[in-house]
């Protein structure tokens, strides 16, 4: 059974995003889940890899132009 520690939703354009930090048995994770028009795809991080996902976040940002 997984534990909800805190969760965000975010609009863009049509979609939704979902970002949840739970718990489990296993450890912290972070799912992040796309809904569009009811259809959802969601990827899971490990909370020891946040870190590095959001480097690599960082790093692709640098190359998208402010608007």
């Amino acid at each position: 059974m997984d534990t909800e520690l805190a969760s965000e939703r975010i609009q863009i354009e049509r979609k939704q995003f979902f970002f949840d930090l739970k718990e489990n048995q296993r450890g912290r994770f972070l799912r992040i889940t796309e809904d569009v028009n009811g259809r959802r795809d969601a990827i899971v991080v490990p909370a020891t890899g946040l870190q590095a996902f959001r480097d690599a976040l960082d790093r692709v940002m640098e190359a998208v132009p402010d608007e």
